[in-house]
This record gives C-alpha cells, structure tokens and sequence, in this order.
C-alpha cells in the first residue's frame, strides 16, 4: 500500500467518524427536545384539540319531518358551550383511578383474575418476584396462562409514558 493510499484512508476515516459523531450529537439533542419541549406542546396543539372534540362529540343528528310529511330535514345537533380538554394524569394516584381500577376493583377482580387492590395474600406471589417484574408486566402486558385476559400493557392506556405507569404499580402496592 503506498504512502498516498494510506493518507488516503486515513483523512476518510477521520471524516467518516466525524460524521457518525455528528448524527449521534443530533440524535441525542431531538430526543432531548422532543421529552422537554414538545410533550408540553402537543397538548395545545389545534389538530390533536380538533382530534378529541371529534371523538367526544355526540354523532347523533336530528331528523325533522316536513308539514306534508314527505321529506326529512336532517339538522345537525347544536355544539356544546364547553371545548373538550384531553385529560392529563400527573401521578401514580391518578393512574390508578383512571386505568388500573377497572381490572384491579375487589368487585371484579376475582371475575377477571387480577389481584385485588388492598389484598396483600393475593400480591405476595407478585411482590416476591420483585418490583422490576411488576413494573414490566405492568409497561408491558403480561399473560399467565393461554387464552387469558392477561394484564393489557399499560392497563390499555397506551398514552402514558413507563414512569406514569410506574407510579400506578407503586399507588396500587401502597393500598395493600
């Protein structure tokens, strides 16, 4: 190999390297913007607002017959006064009351076979495998046998971030 060669490869690896270095600086400071800034942001955002006052409002339409009863005048029915507010959950408390409670009620607990919430002989098993196995389950869904309903990953809400969730197993174990 001769002498330009090796110069050659060597300005092309440092250049390379350079911009691998470069995409994994990028990298990381949009990840960083995109946890601290635009989280807060997408709440006000007016096509996800738009986005939930589709789903919140009332589909049904009036239907009004005419005086010689033979056409139908379809009027939409009036909006509400109130705009729709995504609700946003804060803590571990919350979490509960919003997803876990629904599977994790004494009520229907047994129906469904999850643990019951304040029953310590019914957690024991869990708790002995750890708070990292919960927490997973909880984050990730986990099924104990075949054909069950299974814990759904993130008690269905997918919408919460894993330190949400995590603060739900903690509420969920402190009720015990």
């Amino acid at each position: 190999m001769s002498k330009q060669d090796t110069h050659f490869f060597n300005v092309f690896s440092v250049v390379l390297g350079l911009l691998v270095g470069f995409a994994i600086i990028v990298f990381a400071l949009s990840r960083y913007v995109g946890k601290h800034e635009q989280n807060a942001n997408v709440r006000n955002e007016p096509k996800l607002q738009q986005s939930v006052a589709g789903r919140v409002s009332s589909p049904v339409r009036v239907a009004v017959a005419g005086q010689d009863n033979s056409a139908l005048t379809i009027v939409p029915v009036a909006a509400g006064t109130t705009a729709p507010v995504a609700v946003v959950l804060e803590n571990g408390a919350q979490v509960y009351e919003a997803a876990c409670k629904t599977c994790h009620n004494p009520a229907v607990a047994a129906t469904l076979g999850a643990p019951p919430a304040g029953d310590a002989a019914a957690w024991r098993p869990r708790i002995a495998q750890g708070k990292a196995t919960l927490y997973q389950h909880a984050v990730q869904g986990y099924k104990s046998k075949p054909g069950s309903i299974g814990m759904p990953a993130k008690g269905g809400r997918t919408d919460l971030s894993d330190e949400l969730v995590h603060q739900g197993v903690d509420h969920l174990l402190s009720l015990l």
